[in-house]
């Protein structure tokens, strides 16, 4: 078992990759908790598994004119030790496979394994 107080599980479910101002946070926070040396998982699911998908992060803003793209946050958590997973559902929902996803991406973490981790006191867990 996973010391609980040292892996932080992200969720991106209610997330919209329409609405650019939604997408720093999440990322950011990943970087932060990976750079204070935290295992950080972060699972993209429902509309934010787009986010996963080669070319969609590239062109969000969090900002509008910043220099800085939605897929710059996530390469940046990503150095920083965060893992990025996908959801196998969405693979029929928007048409996907594993080779649209970006190379950042870990996999696939299945419902399963993500409500058996929560429930069995694996992670500590930020929704968004």
């Amino acid at each position: 078992m996973a010391d609980a107080a040292k892996r932080l599980l992200i969720v991106l479910v209610n997330t919209d990759p329409r609405n650019g101002e939604e997408l720093g946070a999440p990322f950011y926070h990943a970087a932060v908790a990976a750079a204070l040396d935290y295992e950080v998982d972060v699972v993209c699911t429902a509309t934010a598994g787009r986010l996963l998908k080669k070319g969609v992060a590239e062109k969000l803003e969090v900002k509008a004119g910043a220099d800085k793209s939605v897929y710059d946050f996530i390469k940046e958590a990503h150095r920083h030790g965060a893992r990025f997973w996908a959801c196998p559902a969405n693979f029929d929902l928007f048409d996907m496979s594993e080779s649209d996803l970006v190379p950042e991406c870990a996999g696939l973490m299945s419902t399963t394994k993500m409500i058996t981790d929560l429930m069995d006191g694996e992670c500590r867990v930020l929704t968004y």
